[in-house]
């Protein structure tokens, strides 16, 4: 089933937040989901600790020696494999983006991390060219307003457009409860409002975000039945 990492060779872009969200919210629908935690820190893997959810795994500690079995273990059984990659270019990266399906490239509305975004896109460019596929990749702006986007990042969604960049439309907003997840050890569903503001606002934006990424996969595997 589909195999989506999550990539950007800077780290603090926002990747194991999008990786959790993600998973998470996927999980809740009823989907049954694997996390692969390949960050040398570890946070989601911290995050899940000693917990069981219906639906929701949670790997780590896996070499890049075992990157690829892993990947291809749980994909074989789950309906939806999420990589959590390190904030580096790496043999682990490589091999991750060798197996998937579609690549996540979150980043945040700026300058340097549009240059690592596009980075990011290099590296998927140079795959492609080993294993003789195109591997899709959407970017995802992370860490944003909800209210009306920043001129920066106006302009900076233009200057991808023209680059033939594609980007999600649904960004991964600035929210306390995104944050709360890694304190708590939660899910959205499991914070409490009254001690963490905005949880349903928070939920909101993460079922509109893994509603895209559902609808991206879908698009391309019928383009591939195609």
């Amino acid at each position: 089933m589909p195999v989506i990492s999550v990539a950007n060779p800077k780290g603090g872009a926002g990747k194991s937040t999008a990786a959790l969200v993600v998973g998470t919210t996927l999980a809740s629908k009823g989907a049954t989901v694997t996390i692969l935690d390949c960050d040398p820190n570890q946070p989601i893997a911290a995050w899940g600790k000693g917990q069981e959810r219906p639906g929701l795994r949670v790997l780590s500690e896996i070499s890049e020696r075992e990157i690829i079995s892993a990947i291809d273990a749980e994909s074989a059984e789950r309906q939806f494999v999420l990589v959590d990659l390190e904030g580096t270019a790496s043999r682990m990266v490589s091999r991750a983006l060798s197996r998937s399906d579609l690549v996540l490239i979150p980043m945040q509305a700026s300058a340097v991390d549009a240059a690592q975004a596009a980075r990011a896109v290099g590296l998927i460019r140079e795959e492609e060219q080993v294993i003789r596929r195109p591997i899709p990749y959407r970017v995802m702006f992370t860490r944003t307003s909800p209210a009306i986007p920043t001129r920066a990042e106006k302009a900076i969604v233009a200057e991808m457009q023209r680059n033939g960049i594609t980007v999600l439309s649904t960004h991964l907003n600035e929210r306390a409860a995104f944050k709360a997840l890694f304190a708590y050890r939660h899910t959205l569903a499991e914070l409490d409002p009254e001690k963490v503001s905005g949880v349903p606002a928070a939920t909101e934006n993460a079922n509109k975000l893994a509603g895209e990424v559902v609808g991206v996969v879908r698009q391309l595997i019928k383009g591939e039945a195609a």
